[in-house]
């Protein structure tokens, strides 16, 4: 005899959760040797949300991006994109990774970085085009570098060059957007053009997941929130998820209490019986 249980207010089942979110994780596990880097960690992300992965240095956030994305082969569990295995959806997909791993002496011109991310569109051969020129020329446009697309990438400043990286991501016209500490290294200039965009992505239906290791800024930059430290803390939207309690929790007690001071405008408090207001 099978037993169903009752769903309140017509709420969606996890299988159903699972189906419609644009990434959705189960029982992930990575491992650098003996040590596991992410333990049977589930994250559901919302569609049309912008998401911030939080936690301590070496909790596993980009680790947990990497294996996501199949860059990083997981002990165990799955990935879905969009309802899907992970191998069928790559091309809904663009990346950002950290600057820090690209190796910037590779000699080649800015529109050429943005145009690599159309090789789904220049098919067999690979012959570029005027339109796909004009779209790698609008894309380095939305990111404030069409002046620099001729240059040598490693001519760039890092805060350009993450905006060009940015722009090739744009490039590809992806569904969901996952960048690893976009904001990390650059000048506040940059670091606001890239908020714009990726705000602009979201409001036009997208989704983003990015690292983030900014704390002060999550609440202003973002709708939901995951916390990790090597097994998933916890995950929801921002008003109710951003709370002293899970930071605490995702850092250990390691965040002082002139951290949490200056955070605490940002914060969830709770209400009286608990609940967050």
């Amino acid at each position: 005899m099978s037993i169903e249980l009752a769903r309140d207010n017509g709420a969606p089942t996890d299988a159903e959760r699972r189906t419609a979110s644009p990434l959705a994780v189960r029982g992930l596990t990575v491992s650098y040797g003996q040590k596991p880097a992410v333990f049977s960690v589930d994250m559901t992300v919302r569609a049309g949300h912008m998401t911030a992965i939080i936690g301590p240095n070496g909790a596993g956030k980009s680790t947990l991006l990497k294996a996501a994305l199949g860059i990083m082969k997981p002990l165990a569990g799955t990935v879905t994109v969009l309802g899907q295995p992970l191998a069928w959806q790559r091309d809904h997909i663009a990346y950002v990774p950290q600057r820090a791993s690209v190796d910037w002496d590779f000699p080649t011109r800015v529109i050429d970085v943005v145009l690599m991310g159309m090789y789904g569109q220049l098919g067999l051969l690979g012959r570029v085009r005027a339109k796909h020129r004009g779209l790698a020329m609008d894309c380095l446009d939305r990111v404030g570098m069409t002046d620099f697309a001729t240059r040598q990438i490693g001519q760039l400043s890092g805060g350009q060059q993450q905006r060009v990286f940015l722009a090739r991501a744009l490039a590809q016209g992806a569904d969901l957007y996952l960048l690893d500490e976009p904001f990390a290294g650059v000048d506040a200039a940059t670091e606001q053009a890239i908020i714009k965009v990726l705000k602009a992505l979201r409001d036009a239906g997208k989704t983003v997941v990015a690292v983030h290791h900014d704390l002060s800024t999550v609440r202003e930059y973002f709708d939901d929130v995951f916390l990790i430290n090597t097994q998933a803390v916890a995950e929801g939207p921002v008003e109710t998820t951003f709370t002293q309690e899970n930071l605490q929790t995702a850092y250990g007690g390691r965040l002082a209490g002139a951290q949490m001071d200056a955070l605490a405008d940002t914060l969830v408090e709770p209400a009286v019986g608990g609940a967050p207001r």
